[in-house]
């Protein structure tokens, strides 16, 4: 069970260790393509008909139907990795072998919806893949196996995601080896330390320029290079959005939002942030230099504010 890029390689080391796959669940395909109204099956559906295998494309798992379902599969285990959908409890008690997540953090630290993009947040030097035995609390259950990753001064959510989408690959399939063997064990989550990865809020992408620049470099860096952090500011035409995908800590100080110089560094609360990449609405990212080439965002101007209202 997966949607997004990250559970590609988890079902594709699967299969190449040998093991049987009778079915793939994910999430229900999305409105996009050109045109934004075609369904595009999410990343995970593709690999899986790439494979050849069953794909299951439930609303809910909350329904006796689900259930129905699923037994009729007859699973030894389910591999769950950034799924979308709550497992109930009649769901968890289908396989034989109970679920296994492959879960993006070291827990407990990181529970939830966003783990990779709140621990760059939160400015975190490291971060993981665990793979756990899931439960009907939100990501409590034991630890079976888990393996840690540095996380570089300007590496981003990206980035990240996709070694831990590597890593957490060996990692379950080494857990299902153990498991046909009768060889995982499980650890209970340690009660200190827990902390919670909340879905992020689209309020949260704007850049407040009053925080310190080390603030707004950690929330670039993980809301890149999606939703994307952003400002607004009038570039000929009323307030436009803009979204940095890349930056660095600058040097120089002034009035939190003004533009310092002419390679676009920009004053913070504390500090200063030089942006590298930004992409404006409707444009392909492009480097600072061509942004600045076509935009004229000269120095001393001021970026519109975080306002209240958008906190």
């Amino acid at each position: 069970m997966g949607t997004p890029e990250f559970a590609a390689p988890v079902l594709a080391g699967i299969i190449a260790q040998g093991h049987i796959v009778t079915a793939a669940y994910t999430r229900v395909p999305q409105p996009g393509g050109r045109r934004g109204l075609e369904p595009v099956p999410s990343p995970f559906h593709a690999e899986a008909l790439r494979f050849g295998i069953e794909v299951v494309t439930p609303r809910t798992l909350r329904s006796g139907d689900a259930v129905v379902t699923l037994r009729e599969f007859k699973p030894d285990v389910v591999v769950v990795a950034a799924y979308g959908l709550i497992l109930p409890g009649a769901i968890l008690d289908v396989p034989a072998q109970g679920c296994l997540n492959l879960h993006a953090s070291l827990l407990p630290r990181w529970r939830g919806a966003a783990p990779v993009e709140r621990a760059i947040m939160a400015g975190d030097t490291e971060t993981g893949v665990v793979v756990m035995r899931m439960e009907e609390g939100l990501d409590t259950g034991p630890v079976a196996l888990a393996e840690r990753i540095a996380i570089g001064p300007d590496a981003n959510a990206g980035e990240i995601r996709d070694k831990l989408a590597l890593t957490g690959a060996g990692l379950m399939t080494r857990a299902l080896a153990a498991l046909e063997h009768g060889g995982l064990a499980f650890t209970a989550q340690a009660e200190a330390g827990v902390t919670y990865a909340h879905k992020i809020d689209k309020a949260e992408a704007r850049i407040d320029w009053r925080k310190p620049a080390s603030d707004v470099h950690n929330l670039i860096r993980g809301l890149a290079p999606f939703p994307g952090a952003f400002f607004e500011v009038d570039l000929g035409k009323g307030l436009e959005r803009v979204k940095v995908l890349r930056a660095h800590v600058g040097s120089g100080a002034g009035t939190p939002g003004r533009v310092l110089d002419d390679g676009l560094t920009i004053a913070c609360g504390e500090g200063a942030i030089r942006l590298l990449e930004v992409q404006r609405s409707g444009k392909a990212p492009m480097p600072a230099a061509d942004f600045l080439r076509g935009a004229r965002l000269s120095r001393g101007t001021l970026l519109a504010p975080k306002t209240d209202a958008a906190r």
